[in-house]
């Protein structure tokens, strides 16, 4: 068990545009990395060495606004990008998804070759439940039609166990898809549709992206499909609370919510659990409806799946949807590669659990302490207890990250595989020890 801080609800927002047939980018206008030879001088190399260092510890806002799910079509006017708004018709009031338009090939720069590569594996996906409804963004994962997305998105923020899912692809057709398994923990899931000539992403290393690189957006915020946004990594290692769009009651084995969410029509569903996730942020114009989307390097590899977007003044009551201030998040995509392959394989994905409950380590009447997640009780037999942490020891590290709070060892954890062997770091009595835990399976 971990103490976690419950946030504000998580309303979605989405549906796309479309335009006819338009020009793509010709191979001597693509920079080098694309085969082409670019028209200006190419930036020099970043470095992509591992920046394994702490930014900041657990995100605290005012509101996470998930970044993906809208009732009814955003063409249908202003009116649908409040979340209390009737819910419209998800099919008629949808376009094409438009390939990157190039008006000038004499001119394009590294973004226009992300986009040109990464755009043709991002689709807009359609959900619908009896009168609720909304849209969403996906990434293609194999020329199989599996999908990954989000959770909230393919149950329109837990509402709808079993819903209607369409999937609209870069040259407008739309398919029926199934959903093959969803993981509320991540909030992340797969789908498939059964179509040919699809066109998967190429995965890069969440695990080399530094502060400072280029990160590209891609998706279909508050209902503009095939929208590119770019702007940088801005932090790393960052850990979030956002609202679980589980839709039963099997909850994780974290505090839960007091706060209900509201579901896409607009009613206050049951609370839900929160949860914690470690996030890539980014700077790059992340909005309502960008949910399951693109996060792009700028070689046009995906390191990143948009999860949701701090808003600075939103609350559970208000009827509006906040869009963006700057600061996004990204699931990173070594996470979501294994747990899309679960999904796939089994179904199912699997976290890790420690068995233990803490709560964040607080100065007291000492002022020479050291920050973390301290261990307040041992659930007998747990991972914890066979790795022989006791009451009182603080946990500062798991798996190779810092932990400087409750949420961040909840996060660290539940990154892991069930059954995934790694190292623990905590400090007994002022003197720090390490051991290796073998994690158990959470909930």
């Amino acid at each position: 068990m971990y103490t976690e801080t419950s946030h504000a609800p998580v309303p979605h927002t989405d549906v796309p545009q479309g335009t006819g047939p338009v020009p793509t980018v010709p191979p001597a206008a693509v920079p080098p990395a694309f085969g082409g030879v670019p028209p200006v001088p190419p930036a020099r190399p970043r470095d992509r060495k591992r920046d394994r260092k702490r930014v900041g510890p657990a995100v605290f806002v005012t509101c996470l606004v998930a970044a993906g799910l809208l009732g009814g079509g955003a063409a249908t006017g202003a009116a649908a990008l409040w979340t209390d708004a009737p819910a419209q018709s998800t099919t008629t009031a949808q376009a094409a998804i438009s390939p990157v338009i190039v008006n000038n090939t004499e001119s394009v720069n590294a973004v226009t070759a992300a986009a040109q590569k990464a755009s043709p594996s991002v689709v807009t996906i359609s959900v619908s439940s009896g009168s609720s409804g909304g849209t969403g963004s996906g990434i293609i994962l194999d020329t199989e039609g599996h999908i990954l997305t989000n959770t909230h998105v393919v149950t329109l923020d837990g509402a709808a166990e079993d819903a209607a899912v369409e999937v609209r692809t870069i040259d407008g057709q739309v398919y029926k898809a199934t959903i093959v398994g969803t993981d509320p923990l991540s909030d992340l899931a797969v789908i498939k549709i059964d179509a040919e000539g699809l066109t998967p992403a190429t995965l890069g290393d969440s695990g080399a992206v530094n502060v400072g690189d280029k990160a590209i957006a891609i998706g279909a915020p508050l209902g503009l499909s095939g929208t590119v946004t770019d702007g940088i990594v801005s932090a790393v290692n960052r850990t979030i609370e956002t609202e679980s769009s589980a839709t039963s009651d099997g909850s994780s084995e974290e505090g839960s919510s007091q706060n209900p969410f509201r579901s896409q029509s607009g009613v206050a569903a049951s609370a839900q659990d929160s949860i914690s996730i470690n996030v890539i942020q980014t700077d790059a114009a992340i909005n309502p409806g960008n949910s399951g989307g693109a996060l792009v390097n700028a070689q046009g590899e995906i390191i990143g799946v948009n999860v949701a977007i701090a808003s600075a003044g939103s609350s559970s009551s208000s009827s509006t949807q906040s869009g963006n201030i700057g600061v996004g998040f990204s699931i990173p995509i070594n996470q979501a590669k294994r747990v899309a392959e679960e999904i796939i394989s089994t179904g199912t994905a699997t976290h890790g659990q420690l068995g233990l409950s803490v709560q964040d380590k607080t100065s007291g009447s000492s002022s020479d302490f050291t920050a973390g997640a301290e261990v307040a009780s041992v659930t007998s037999g747990s991972a914890a207890d066979k790795a022989g942490l006791k009451a009182g020891d603080v946990v500062t590290g798991l798996a190779g990250r810092t932990v400087t709070d409750a949420s961040e060892l909840t996060a660290a954890a539940r990154e892991q595989a069930a059954g995934a062997t790694v190292k623990i770091t905590f400090q007994r009595d002022g003197e720090e020890q390490t051991a290796d835990i073998t994690l158990g399976a959470a909930s």
